[in-house]
């Protein structure tokens, strides 16, 4: 720990990991399944992305105690032919299958010019941002969506009938920079980040949410008491978020969030494009870091000191808190330390 404050606590990365990993090992994960998921969990909050940090933690034990996760089931890639490919997760830990499906993807696309892996039978599986980097890093274009359990009205309605149904989209950028990373839920706010903003007493931002009668809401508790979140930008995030139930969980047999028989998964698609079979790498990268500069070069609008590439922010978050430290709340300490005593772990 290297900071305390009224609003909790500042912990570096390595310690949160080692700290994560000693719970999911508690409740009988495998070390190497349980490195991965901590791992996940702590590169969220190194993003900036609290809401799929070691927050999650609690959860995610909780998955485990009502059997939703088994926790020392291991995913199993089955090759459709072709550059097709889906992924098993036999409903153990999201984290391990996602990376799996990724790496499966990566190769296809290196062998084939493209990739197309689905992911059932699948849990949580964390930051989507995260394995479309994965997929930049490897010279390669990587577009991701996942469905998720019922948490957002269609647009039009206030019915929870579907997920908040993230996208990502990430793009390779030349040896040491940063990729360009595109990655939101389609819901105006991701139900994570609504559940801190809940715990902390904060107002939901105007327009996110519907109370259980239809009325927007900016208390958070009126999703909690039956209200559903919103698409963002009206009927077009609606269609992506459809798009996402098609392409993810259709598409990975896991099913429509809005099928009374949805079994609280995420079901997941992730296709990659080799830039080189397109154009030369190099050629590409140029193009993109031109891209960059007339963008950084652009003058900012009122209110904003500058204008950030897509997946900066991140880059700026990790950066700043390698070196200060990962904040956790005085709420999520408390809550992530109570279940490190229940488990037999030291409090961090």
């Amino acid at each position: 720990m290297s900071e305390v404050d009224e609003q909790g606590a500042r912990y570096q990365a390595s310690d949160l990991k080692r700290f994560g990993q000693a719970i999911l090992e508690a409740v009988d994960t495998p070390r190497d399944l349980a490195s991965i998921v901590a791992g996940s969990l702590v590169e969220a909050n190194l993003a900036g992305h609290d809401s799929h940090g070691v927050i999650r933690l609690t959860s995610y034990v909780a998955g485990v105690r009502t059997g939703q996760v088994q926790p020392t089931a291991r995913a199993v890639v089955e090759s459709l032919g072709d550059a097709c490919a889906r992924v098993d997760g036999a409903w153990g830990w999201g984290q391990p299958a996602a990376h799996i499906a990724t790496d499966t993807a990566v190769n296809l696309a290196r062998a084939k010019g493209v990739g197309l892996v689905t992911v059932g039978r699948c849990n949580h599986i964390g930051r989507l941002g995260e394995y479309v980097e994965k997929v930049s890093r490897a010279g390669q274009i990587g577009l991701m969506a996942c469905n998720s359990p019922p948490a957002v009205a269609p647009y039009g309605g206030y019915t929870r009938l579907l997920g908040t149904n993230p996208i990502a989209w990430g793009a390779p950028r030349a040896s040491g920079n940063p990729p360009i990373v595109v990655d939101f839920a389609t819901a105006t706010i991701a139900e994570g980040k609504l559940r801190i903003a809940h715990a902390i007493g904060s107002k939901a931002p105007l327009g996110a949410v519907v109370d259980k009668h239809g009325q927007p809401s900016t208390d958070t508790a009126a999703f909690y008491d039956g209200g559903a979140l919103t698409t963002f930008g009206g009927y077009k995030g609606f269609g992506l978020s459809v798009m996402a139930e098609l392409m993810a969980g259709m598409l990975s047999g896991t099913g429509s969030s809005s099928d009374p028989d949805y079994n609280h998964g995420n079901g997941t698609a992730l296709f990659a494009i080799d830039v080189g079979r397109f154009l030369p790498a190099d050629d590409f990268m140029e193009q993109v870091d031109a891209l960059e500069g007339r963008l950084h070069a652009a003058r900012p609008a009122a209110g904003f000191d500058a204008i950030q590439m897509p997946g900066e922010p991140e880059w700026r978050s990790r950066s700043r808190r390698t070196a200060e430290g990962i904040p956790i709340p005085s709420a999520a300490l408390a809550a992530i330390n109570d279940l490190a005593e229940a488990l037999g772990v030291s409090p961090i």
